[in-house]
């Protein structure tokens, strides 16, 4: 029975993880229609983001040390909120309506952030931002123009392939000084050091609690809460739900839609980047991290319903315990300790592996969809007749 209880334990904190990434999923999906599979890599991109705040901190020593996870949260929240932000205005907004182009667009948005993270250096970091400084400060300042409007698509033609070509001058240029050439993180994983108070854990019926494990469950409850008053009790989180039931008619009433599109997008990354902190604690960090994730995290999103903050908890929480109960052999084992038939024991050690297990888990959501097609908690009212 402590097997069992260590075993559901468990489970509950890789489905916390679950729950933040999809929280943000939900929300976009929800509200944009947008199958977002970039979703992954703004997890890894928070992951990241906690692996650097760590190494600012640790040469402060003890005690500044063991608080870097206090401050890696919010830089992984702003970080992905500015990548995901980037995302929806330079790509999902012109695409919005078309769910083939965007599962397209976010697929190929995710191979190049998997790449960046291999390959960014200082170098990298310099190009970039010429060509944002030669493109987008000749755009704003060439919107004053009385005929900006007719001459916009010329003035791009010419800045685009300007910029670009000063910026891969630029790089030709310092591609030989090899401080700047140097990779920052490469396709190797990182690992993150969790801080001296999350070591170590609390022994529960002849078991022990990882203190990491719990402060993710901690985490997330808070994330839970902190998404439910903005949703609810904010006016943005009004006119987010507002957008969400009829967004024609929001318009209508003067709710800016475009500005809502990018401050959920923004929120939804956000929470990405906190799963990514929160993936960081249980494991090594690196480019193909959020692909761990991302499908696991849609799931949760389907089976739940979409937009349904309480099917995602319940989902999440399902997926997660299923998962590791599973893939871990516990459940197999739970069985042999109460004499259960051998061939059913049999059947549970055969998917007693992480791959075999999220077969099993796909198969039994494939049969709850032929059921629920809509999930836990399907859309109602005018939403659902969209």
């Amino acid at each position: 029975m402590s097997t069992l209880i260590e075993g559901l334990f468990n489970g509950i904190s890789i489905g916390s993880v679950l729950l933040i990434a999809a929280l943000g999923l939900a929300i976009v999906f929800g509200l944009m229609g947008v199958i977002n599979l970039a979703h992954g890599e703004l997890m890894m991109l928070g992951a990241y983001a906690t692996f650097v705040v760590q190494n600012v901190f640790k040469p402060l020593g003890e005690p500044w040390f063991s608080f870097y996870i206090i401050a890696a949260i919010p830089v992984a929240f702003i970080v992905s909120a500015i990548f995901g932000l980037i995302l929806e205005r330079g790509a999902i907004r012109f695409l919005y309506g078309r769910p083939l182009e965007t599962l397209l667009a976010t697929w190929g948005v995710s191979l190049i952030l998997q790449q960046f993270v291999r390959s960014v250096n200082w170098l990298l970091i310099i190009c970039l931002g010429i060509f944002c400084l030669l493109f987008f400060g000749g755009m704003q300042l060439l919107k004053s123009r009385a005929d900006w409007e007719s001459m916009r698509t010329k003035i791009v033609s010419l800045l685009l392939p300007l910029a670009a070509g000063v910026a891969i001058a630029f790089y030709f240029l310092l591609s030989q000084n090899s401080a700047l050439t140097n990779a920052w993180f490469s396709a190797r994983n990182v690992d993150v050091t969790a801080p001296a108070w999350l070591r170590g854990g609390v022994e529960v019926l002849g078991f022990q609690m990882p203190y990491a494990r719990l402060f993710i469950i901690a985490l997330t409850i808070l994330c839970l809460m902190g998404v439910y008053w903005f949703l609810q009790r904010s006016a943005w989180g009004l006119r987010i739900r507002s957008v969400t039931q009829n967004r024609t008619m929001s318009s209508c009433l003067g709710i800016p839609t475009a500005k809502v599109d990018a401050l959920t997008f923004a929120l939804g990354s956000g929470l990405a980047g906190i799963a990514g902190c929160a993936v960081s604690l249980l494991g090594s960090v690196g480019p193909n991290t959020g692909q761990n994730y991302i499908i696991d995290t849609f799931m949760v999103v389907v089976v739940g319903g979409v937009g349904n903050l309480l099917g995602a908890v319940i989902a999440a929480l399902g997926i997660g315990i299923l998962n590791y109960l599973i893939g871990s052999g516990t459940l197999a084992l739970f069985l042999t300790t109460i004499s259960a038939p051998q061939s059913m024991i049999d059947f549970f050690l055969f998917f007693a592996t992480s791959s075999m297990a999220k077969v099993m888990v796909f198969a039994l959501i494939i049969i709850f969809l032929q059921i629920k097609p809509a999930g836990l908690f399907p859309q109602k009212g005018r939403t659902a007749e969209l």
